[in-house]
C-alpha cells in the first residue's frame, strides 16, 4: 500500500469518529431536553404553594418557651422473690420524675468531666 492509501484510511476513520461523537452529543442533548420537559410537567401537576395567609402563625398567647427542669430516675421496683419476674403492668409509665432539687448541678474542681476525660475522677 502506498502512503496515499494510508492517509485516505486515516481521514475516513477520523471522519467516522467525528460523526459518532456528534451523534452521541445529540443523543445526550435530546435526553437532557426530555428530562427538563418531564420535570416541568411533573411540577405543573403538583399542588400549588400555600398563600401567605395559609402559613402557620404564632398563637395569640405568643411564642411557646422552653421549660427546663431537673429530672431524677424512677427506681425499678424489686420483685418479692428472687425467682419471680416483674410483669409490664407492674412497671411505671414514665422513666423519670421531677427532681426535688431544681438547681443545676455544676462540675466541681477535682471531678472528671466525662468518661475517659483524663481526670482523676470523683475524689
Amino acid at each position: 500500500m502506498s502512503m496515499a492509501t494510508y492517509e485516505l484510511l486515516a481521514a475516513s476513520h477520523n471522519a467516522l469518529n467525528v460523526t459518532v461523537a456528534f451523534l452521541g452529543g445529540l443523543v445526550i442533548a435530546g435526553a437532557l431536553v426530555w428530562a427538563v420537559r418531564f420535570g416541568m410537567k411533573v411540577r405543573d401537576q403538583e399542588l400549588p404553594r400555600p398563600l401567605p395567609e395559609e402559613q402557620p402563625h404564632l398563637p395569640a398567647t405568643g411564642a411557646v418557651h422552653e421549660m427546663r427542669e431537673m429530672r431524677e430516675p424512677d427506681e425499678m421496683p424489686l420483685a418479692s422473690e428472687e425467682k419471680e419476674r416483674l410483669m409490664p403492668y407492674q412497671l411505671h409509665h414514665s422513666g423519670s420524675r421531677t427532681g426535688k432539687e431544681q438547681k443545676r448541678q455544676r462540675w466541681l474542681p477535682g471531678r472528671s468531666g466525662s468518661f475517659g476525660g483524663g481526670g482523676i475522677g470523683h475524689v
